[in-house]
């Protein structure tokens, strides 16, 4: 039986991003981000109320690479907590049982918008009329809906899904957005991670979903052969503010005319750089908060 290392650090919500990053390149495949406590823009900043804390986790198998894996891992956080002072590395150790608990215990049955409902694969639920039912076991890929970022993602996409439209899903992680957009009408979906992790859980998701024929689930990032420029009617993109920055070219190239984006995964702080990537080519439609999340919706122009 394999055991894994789980690797936590808690920090506060602008300094996700790093740890993330970190996490993904050494971590095996998964990150898990986990706010804790509330954090309200409106309040006085003369009278805070308590501080908004994240948890962040990755896992590590206990093999001949976790050594050498679990050391870049600490040398990454001591030097952000320069910037930022955190409180170390935090270790526990599961067997595979064990860590599939775990993951069961933080996921529940969730329902997002008028229509969607997402239901872990393991619960029952007889679903009502209208509803459409995303069953779900997300692995050690990110995506369950719980998290700000993917419910404003689903609820953007119930908003603006058109029937038949052709989609993007950028950073599909465990499916969620793929498969919802599939149980929605959308005509076709590419779905790209570039975690191997990610892809395979993808894959089984939308094979347990029935949707296997309209997704499509491939390794990688944009530009990607099988996007062609023009070619979506909406890109959704829950990853980070600096893989948004970095792929904005690419989304604004293979959205079709008036094409709409959702771009989530970002923390406050980084909400102007991101803006400033997508302009000229897309116009910012909307912006949507939750806590120090933001989502935002952009449009391609017709001259783009």
């Amino acid at each position: 039986m394999v055991k894994w290392l789980e690797l936590s650090v808690r920090t506060t919500p602008e300094y996700v991003e790093p740890f993330a990053e970190l996490f993904r390149r050494y971590g095996e495949g998964g990150v898990v981000v986990e706010q804790q406590g509330d954090w309200d823009p409106d309040n006085d900043p003369a009278e805070p109320g308590p501080p908004a804390t994240v948890v962040v986790r990755t896992y590590l198998p206990l093999d001949r690479t976790a050594p050498s894996r679990r050391g870049m891992i600490d040398v990454g956080v001591r030097l952000i907590s320069l910037l930022q002072p955190v409180a170390g590395l935090q270790e526990r150790v599961f067997d595979d049982d064990e860590l599939e608990a775990s993951w069961k215990s933080h996921f529940t049955l969730l329902r997002v918008g008028k229509r969607l409902v997402i239901k872990p694969t393991w619960q029952d639920y007889s679903a009502l009329p209208g509803d459409s039912v995303v069953e779900l076991d997300p692995g050690m890929a990110f995506g369950t809906g719980h998290h700000p970022t993917t419910r404003m993602c689903l609820e953007e996409l119930e908003r603006r899904l058109l029937p038949g439209m052709r989609v993007l899903d950028l950073g599909t992680g465990s499916g969620i957005l793929s498969i919802a957009a599939a149980k929605l009408g959308a005509g076709s979906i590419l779905a790209l991670d570039v975690d191997p992790v990610a892809i395979r859980t993808a894959r089984a998701n939308t094979r347990s979903n029935d949707v296997s024929r309209s997704v499509r689930v491939l390794q990688g990032t944009l530009p990607h052969s099988q996007a062609a420029p023009g070619s979506f009617g909406l890109v959704l993109a829950n990853i980070t503010a600096k893989a948004i920055v970095s792929a904005a070219g690419p989304i604004a190239d293979v959205l079709a005319p008036t094409g709409g984006l959702v771009a989530s995964g970002i923390i406050r702080d980084r909400q102007a750089e991101v803006e400033q990537a997508l302009q000229g080519p897309l116009v910012v439609l909307d912006r949507r908060y939750d806590g120090e999340w933001v989502t935002l919706v952009a449009q391609r122009g017709n001259e783009a």
